[in-house]
């Protein structure tokens, strides 16, 4: 089976450049577009795609795109973005694709850009990677020279800016409204939907944001249709998935499959299983923000709606794997000190909720935690949970705490009980 994203991505290989992209078949699906399709058609063809958002909410792209204004009265100018802000634990998938073969990234936000007409594009990048950011200064020039980028690209009239942005390193930038405001300068805080950034994002302007992974399938969407990219899903949703397995198991590492591949075909085969000495306890299944699966879940498929009925999200589909000599408390405290520390402070529950989760979890792993401290953690995923806060990240924060309140309860209590961690 074809792989569209990393077929001739290898680690410790150079990147593509221009020109050994251009012969691999690239800048050849924005050759097709430009020849001989409409923004709206471009829009139609990757709706009907099944494409879903890589990025973790798992929103069809065509039908986001088709929220953007468009015709001669469309407020100008629009703005495309590209999410590189690859921040959540756990989480390295965007940082192959951008390493690898950046030109791919670069053809999909033209792809993407002329579908809704944008003028200005951007990469929002990850303060920390640093050879990304280097290479994509150096393919975008590239792009520019070659007559991809700037004025009348190819001769069809369709102009486009690009530009690099680097981040500062705050995780809330991930959250598109909150990555908006960093591009105007401003404090990285969330902001009120509606209205929703397809109307009035970036400067009050039609705005499109999408993440690396979803951008890079559009010139394989093209070249190949609608059908050939449904055909690769091995599930209920369509194409391929970059998955990404990290802790205890023998060959941590990411690899490009079908979406709905099943997590133990990605423990014990991809990554070639538990190391000699630990077991299997639980994983969560798409990075630090989704809630845990465990030994029953083994046979779920990785697509969106599988993850969902099984009661987590399939998220960025990068795995962090627990094993049985790992404490949970101590696990879930770890990813609370992140969250809290990354917190914008936007709002109260959020602010003040994460550092007092943390807190006692703190307490419990000291061997000072009560009783009272495992309901209080059980309500707080209550008091934190949607629709309390502004925006996901105290959600977000809550969903490996309440799974681990759900499936390791008795590791809380024996923390309690011993009044020390039982697992040293």
């Amino acid at each position: 089976m074809e792989r569209p994203l990393t077929q001739y991505i290898h680690p410790g290989c150079p990147p593509f450049d221009l020109r050994e992209y251009e012969m691999t078949g690239g800048y050849a699906a924005l050759r097709k577009v430009i020849g001989s399709m409409s923004p709206q058609e471009v829009q139609k063809l990757v709706q009907e795609s099944g494409l879903k958002g890589r990025g973790g909410a798992g929103f069809n792209t065509g039908m986001k795109w088709s929220f953007v204004p468009m015709g001669e009265n469309a407020p100008q100018p629009k703005y495309l973005i590209a999410n590189a802000d690859e921040m959540e634990p756990g989480t390295f998938k965007d940082r192959l694709l951008l390493e690898g073969n950046p030109h791919q990234l670069i053809e999909g936000m033209i792809l993407a850009a002329y579908a809704i007409q944008a003028d200005i594009s951007y990469i929002f990048l990850r303060w920390a990677y640093k050879k990304a950011a280097q290479l994509l200064r150096k393919s975008i020039h590239e792009a520019y020279t070659a007559g991809y980028l700037g004025k009348n690209i190819l001769g069809s009239g369709f102009s486009l800016e690009m530009h690099l942005h680097t981040g500062v390193g705050r995780y809330m930038c991930g959250e598109e409204t909150a990555l908006l405001n960093a591009l105007e300068g401003k404090r990285a805080t969330p902001r009120a939907k509606p209205p929703f950034p397809q109307v009035s994002g970036l400067y009050g302007k039609p705005t499109i944001v999408n993440n690396v992974e979803t951008l890079c399938n559009l010139p394989h969407i093209v070249n190949n249709g609608a059908e050939w990219f449904k055909g690769l899903g091995n599930g209920k949703d369509s194409g391929t998935k970059l998955y990404g397995v990290s802790g205890k198991v023998n060959k941590p590492g990411c690899w490009e499959l079908p979406i709905g591949v099943t997590v133990r075909e990605l423990i014990e085969e991809h990554a070639g299983g538990m190391k000699n000495g630990y077991r299997f306890k639980g994983v969560l299944p798409g990075g630090a923000s989704t809630d845990f699966l465990t030994t029953e879940h083994l046979d779920v498929k990785m697509d969106f709606v599988s993850v969902a009925a099984a009661g987590s999200r399939l998220g960025t589909g990068t795995m962090v794997v627990m094993d049985d000599a790992t404490c949970p408390v101590g696990f879930v405290h770890n990813l609370q000190h992140f969250f809290a520390q990354e917190s914008c402070g936007f709002c109260t529950p959020c602010r003040e909720g994460l550092p007092w989760v943390e807190k006692m979890l703190l307490s419990l792993e000291r061997g000072h935690g009560t009783a009272e401290d495992v309901e209080m953690l059980q309500m707080h995923t209550q008091l934190l949970g949607p629709g309390n806060t502004f925006c996901a990240l105290a959600p977000g924060a809550m969903e490996p705490l309440q799974s681990a309140l759900k499936y390791f309860r008795e590791d809380f209590e024996k923390h309690v009980e011993l009044h020390k961690c039982p697992y040293g």
